[in-house]
């Protein structure tokens, strides 16, 4: 009888503490994984629609304007000469800050 009582009282433990572990994934998913999500979407956004003569600002903090769209990057015009990048390199962010008429967000 008293080993009955002891497994359902470790079975009724076990509900609070399963729903514990769910309810803390799911606030690690809406407070974590769902905004970088959302902030990887918009970069991937932003490197696709790269048009030539727009001004960017890389990653690393190169300044220049897009003189050529390649499949594997981008050849932009410094003052020092033309470069190529990656367009994983061109930051939507650092774009946005520095040159906010040409990094405009469209709705």
């Amino acid at each position: 009888m008293m080993t009955i009582l002891l497994q359902a009282a470790a079975g009724d433990s076990m509900m609070p503490t399963l729903l514990m572990f769910g309810l803390f994934f799911v606030f690690m998913y809406f407070v974590m994984l769902r905004p970088q999500m959302q902030k990887q979407k918009k970069e991937q956004n932003f490197q696709g629609s790269l048009k030539v003569g727009q001004r960017v600002v890389t990653t690393s903090g190169m300044h220049g304007r897009i003189a050529q769209i390649h499949e594997d990057g981008v050849v932009i015009e410094t003052l020092s000469g033309k470069l190529k990048f990656e367009k994983a390199a061109i930051s939507r962010e650092f774009t946005a800050q520095r040159f906010p008429d040409s990094a405009e967000e469209k709705k």
